[in-house]
């Protein structure tokens, strides 16, 4: 193959054809993403010379499931809609039917409520009586050690828990930062390797995933899912605009997977519209692709 300029269109090109064959991008579907990325100037311009600021109500199905919770609760969630780690947990409650209320919070006015649970006022925090933790992931075991609702850890099989819960850490030690790296990196070449990490750990995901799905473990949403869902629906409302991620391929297991997520009920009732992410993400993103 002879030697193309890195700033080359055919240069990425070529690179694309070798990276994402696990998600079945055609050609025509990588001239459309190369358009995308190398002709999509007017809508550049817009967003750099108009730039948005970060969300403090959500919109759409979300600001639905807010007005069903904002009555006084044992269980609080202290949430930010455009946070994906505090999706997890509400999906979470959403899928359990467990009654709790949303307190949405600005992230540079912090309540003392929330500094009462989390002393660095980061999201999401739960408060249930009169105790409170957070991080997600512990939220969403203690979620599940009540044992209310549908179960997202299989019960009574400790090595299937297991086997989640390792995946579960896969998800947060590979995906969830290639995901920001591809975000906010602007040097083209860099976002090019940002781009084949992530593309490489969803292809490990989708390898030890049930082999017919359409999630993780089969035909219910689960633990994984769970982990995973607020970086899968952001592909095609911050990453795509951004960095001109592809759409999957019709019929793979990966289109599969993305198609239920997008398409759970849970996941909708706490998703807002897009233009939510596009703004409340440009700050991350910088110049669009």
């Amino acid at each position: 193959m002879p030697h193309l300029p890195r700033s080359s269109p055919l240069f990425f090109r070529a690179f694309l054809a070798s990276t994402f064959l696990f998600l079945d991008i055609t050609t025509h579907q990588l001239s459309l993403t190369l358009s995308h990325i190398y002709s999509n100037r007017a809508y550049k311009t817009r967003t750099m010379s108009a730039p948005k600021s970060y969300h403090t109500q959500a919109t759409g199905a979300a600001a639905e499931t807010v007005a069903n919770h904002s009555k006084e609760s044992d269980l609080k969630l202290y949430g930010s809609c455009f946070c994906p780690f505090v999706q997890r947990v509400w999906i979470a409650l959403e899928l359990k039917g467990l009654p709790y209320q949303y307190i949405e919070v600005d992230p540079y006015k912090k309540p003392q409520s929330l500094l009462d649970v989390n002393p660095r006022g980061l999201v999401p925090a739960l408060r249930h009586g009169e105790w409170g933790s957070y991080e997600s992931s512990v939220l969403l075991e203690y979620l599940e050690d009540l044992e209310v609702g549908p179960p997202l850890l299989p019960p009574g099989d400790a090595k299937l828990r297991a086997h989640c819960r390792l995946w579960t850490d896969f998800v947060n030690r590979h995906i969830v930062p290639s995901f920001y790296r591809v975000l906010q990196e602007q040097d083209q070449q860099k976002q090019i390797e940002h781009a084949h990490e992530l593309h490489s750990s969803f292809n490990t995901l989708i390898e030890v995933a049930d082999p017919e799905g359409p999630f993780f473990l089969g035909p219910d949403l689960s633990f994984v899912d769970v982990q995973v869902a607020p970086w899968i629906i952001r592909l095609n409302r911050v990453l795509k605009p951004y960095r001109g991620w592809p759409d999957p391929e019709p019929g793979t297991r990966w289109s599969a997977w993305v198609n239920a997520i997008e398409a759970n009920d849970s996941v909708k009732a706490t998703t807002s519209l897009p233009d939510l992410y596009l703004d409340s993400y440009e700050r991350y993103a910088g110049e669009c692709p």
